[in-house]
């Protein structure tokens, strides 16, 4: 397919021969471990406003490999980049920019370390990822998490899913500087085959609604943008809800958080803000909550029309409250959502690039890719890529 999102699928089969390749030793002691890539059907950026969110982790994974040493060395390879990294279980872990993804493991070390998990012994790891890097899929997440576990499993620490996706999100605060919300690594750490799942990021309770589409699929188009939420505006658009949550707050308006408040109860309290940038902050956070809660109705029904409709007031919301979109995805989800067989389209993720989904009728899938491709590659100057997408498991051992 024109245009593909990722470069060609790895068979994680393959994974082993090449482990004993780079490593030598025995081919029965490594285990593998996969890691999925996620969308977010609707709920963008409140996750760390209290918000609700709607993710579904997705059939593209990254696959770790992974075996206990007899000394205290720990070796990186991945199978895509070449390149190894070598450190010591014993090291105090800093993140250093020349370590590359590097930085993402030691960070998740670093945390493992903190919580008293005591490592015997090194370990070595071969990697190989079909998720996109910096795609807006959660690639970071993906590789944490797998990763995470790949660790716990091998020595025992025996940590549940849930805590592997607290241990993800302390590693992005505590040692990558991003002050990410949960919900990447709660997906990917406890996502289920043929359901998405309702997060109550205050809580973490969630709950496992059926993704039941019946003849339409979720597409994944991805902008070819790459961005890092380091980079980007991210950490801004936070700082401006928590500025927002202070002064209502200072205002007697009794919230934890931005998402408590209706968007009834918003409109009657939004006069204590006076910041016309802030005021559209905080209103994207309240209306997107409800949109979820919708959103899980909507599926509830199998009125797929009506979630193609939030979709859209999502990406429009996104676009003109938040302003994380851009050209780029701005010109896939508005062209998404002109094409015959689309229900409905959003950009999905931090935005800054990344990738946005779109609801569409199986039978029309190639027309449709075929025909936003010609318009983004005419308005942007390079191809997107595009795939259609099933729901996946959570972090899990991967059985030869």
């Amino acid at each position: 397919m024109a245009g593909s999102l990722t470069s060609k699928e790895y068979d994680p089969k393959e994974l082993i021969p090449e482990f004993v390749k780079i490593y030598g030793g025995n081919a029965a002691d490594i285990k593998i471990y996969s890691s999925p890539a996620r969308i977010n059907i609707i709920g963008e950026h409140i996750d760390y406003n209290g918000g609700k969110v709607f993710p579904a982790a997705i059939n593209r994974y990254l696959y770790v490999a992974i075996r206990k040493r007899n000394d205290s060395k720990i070796v990186y390879n991945d199978v895509r980049f070449p390149g190894t990294f070598e450190f010591d279980i014993n090291d105090d872990f800093k993140f250093d920019k020349k370590n590359d993804y590097a930085n993402y493991l030691n960070g998740i070390l670093s945390q493992l370390k903190a919580k008293g998990c005591l490592f015997p012994c090194g370990f070595e790891i071969l990697m190989v990822s079909n998720v996109p890097a910096g795609g807006g899929i959660s690639s970071s997440s993906a590789l944490e998490c797998g990763f995470a576990f790949a660790v716990s499993e091998t020595f025992g620490f025996n940590l549940s899913r849930v805590e592997i996706a607290k241990l993800g999100q302390m590693s992005e605060h505590n040692f990558m500087g991003v002050n990410c919300g949960i919900m990447d690594q709660f997906i990917i750490a406890t996502g289920k085959k043929n359901y998405a799942e309702k997060l109550d990021c205050a809580t973490l309770e969630y709950e496992y609604a059926p993704l039941e589409l019946g003849d339409y699929r979720f597409v994944v188009m991805n902008t070819n943008k790459v961005r890092k939420l380091s980079d980007s505006k991210y950490n801004e658009r936070r700082s401006q809800c928590e500025t927002v949550l202070a002064t209502l707050q200072k205002n007697g308006v009794k919230i934890n958080a931005l998402c408590e408040l209706s968007p009834a109860k918003w409109e009657e309290v939004k006069g204590f803000v006076s910041d016309e940038i802030l005021l559209k902050r905080a209103k994207h956070c309240v209306y997107e909550n409800q949109r979820v809660l919708d959103a899980v109705s909507a599926l509830k029904n199998g009125d797929l029309v009506s979630l193609g409709k939030l979709l859209n007031a999502s990406h429009k919301s996104l676009k003109e409250d938040y302003e994380v979109t851009g050209i780029e995805l701005d010109t896939l989800a508005e062209t998404a959502q002109k094409q015959e067989g689309c229900l409905g389209s959003r950009m999905t993720g931090a935005g800054f690039g990344g990738c946005a989904i779109a609801l569409v009728h199986k039978d029309k899938i190639d027309s449709f890719i075929e025909n936003v491709q010609k318009t983004y590659s005419g308005v942007i100057g390079y191809e997107a890529g595009f795939f259609a997408c099933e729901t996946g498991d959570g972090v899990s051992e991967y059985k030869l």
